[in-house]
């Protein structure tokens, strides 16, 4: 099990990995790749992977904090989460984050993706404690949603917030001891749902192992991640009037990458222009919206996820042990 270190131990830690060491700034890893000239107008060419901390367990989830000018993320074996600011680095936030039981549950206890309400209250996908949670204003915490149709959830992994304040999210069995051979599932599949106004719905659970989702900036369109290394790609569904989804087509596909690199399709944002940066093997991949290629950010760890922050416009990226980010001229959208 890794532990949480100082950003300050990363060059004796990180010796084995190809880090490069600045005379002053973080230290950065990996490289980006440039596929299509249209990546140039996203990221600039002096673009670096920084290296903010590191010595995670796997981190994941990352969600910026607007009011308070802060990124909190989730190490999810360690059941934390944990907070970053330029001024202090990485400190705990809060533990246990996933899974309030007293006995031992799994390698993968913890909360997994984050969001931020409109009123800044924390909506968690919980791994251990299989649900979806939101923090009170006060500090105490309440149950969206923990069950569809009288069976319990497998464990709520990624989310994402409609403007009308819906909540989307994927339900994959990654959370539990026994992942997909539990014998405490009790769904024989894996869903998209979407909770709103105390009622969930189940929006389909035609994908193997959904992952990551995320919204075009018009709403019209919903990216789901399929984790599945045999089919590992992204879908696209139109999203009704009413909420729901229409018939879904496969936006990319990277299964015959898998054998190459590390990393599985996971967590993805869109910008303003509805550019996807999504997690998946070899890094992050950058499609614009018909879905041509642009680049990869590569950064030599299996990826999880990313956040846009600060100004809308820096990439924060958790990949494995590390939390990294990088600077764009882009933002995401709703900055």
């Amino acid at each position: 099990m890794r532990r949480f270190v100082p950003l300050f131990t990363l060059s004796v830690l990180l010796a084995c990995h190809a880090i490069a060491q600045p005379p002053n700034g973080y230290p950065t890893i990996g490289k980006i790749h440039r596929e299509n000239p249209g990546l140039d107008a996203l990221i600039p060419p002096n673009a670096t992977i920084e290296v903010l901390a590191s010595g995670f367990e796997w981190a994941e989830g990352p969600v910026w904090d607007k009011a308070h000018g802060y990124l909190l993320f989730s190490d999810i074996p360690n059941n934390s989460i944990m907070k970053w600011t330029r001024e202090k680095g990485v400190e705990l936030y809060m533990k246990p984050s996933g899974y309030t039981g007293v006995s031992q549950w799994g390698i993968e206890p913890g909360s997994n993706g984050l969001i931020l309400d409109p009123k800044g209250r924390l909506i968690l996908m919980e791994h251990g404690d299989r649900r979806v949670a939101r923090m009170d204003t006060n500090g105490g915490k309440n149950t969206l949603v923990d069950a569809y149709d009288g069976k319990r959830l497998n464990s709520p992994n990624d989310g994402v917030l409609k403007s009308n304040g819906d909540v989307y999210f994927t339900d994959p069995p990654y959370g539990l001891p026994n992942r997909g051979e539990d014998p405490r599932r009790e769904m024989d599949y894996c869903g998209v749902f979407r909770w709103s106004n105390g009622k969930v719905t189940l929006l389909t659970k035609e994908m193997t192992l959904p992952n990551g989702i995320a919204f075009s900036p018009d709403e019209k369109t919903l990216y789901v991640a399929q984790s599945d290394p045999a089919h590992a790609l992204w879908k696209a569904f139109p999203v009704k009037g009413d909420g729901t989804l229409g018939a879904s087509r496969v936006f990319a596909d990277v299964t015959a990458m898998v054998p190459q690199y590390p990393g599985l399709p996971d967590g993805m944002k869109v910008d303003k222009n509805g550019n996807l940066f999504a997690t998946g093997p070899g890094g992050v991949h950058i499609f614009a919206p018909d879905g041509t290629r642009l680049g990869r950010i590569e950064t030599g760890e299996a990826t999880a996820n990313v956040a846009w922050g600060d100004d809308g416009s820096t990439l924060y990226i958790t990949a494995d042990m590390y939390l990294c980010r990088v600077k764009t001229t882009t933002k995401g959208a709703g900055w």
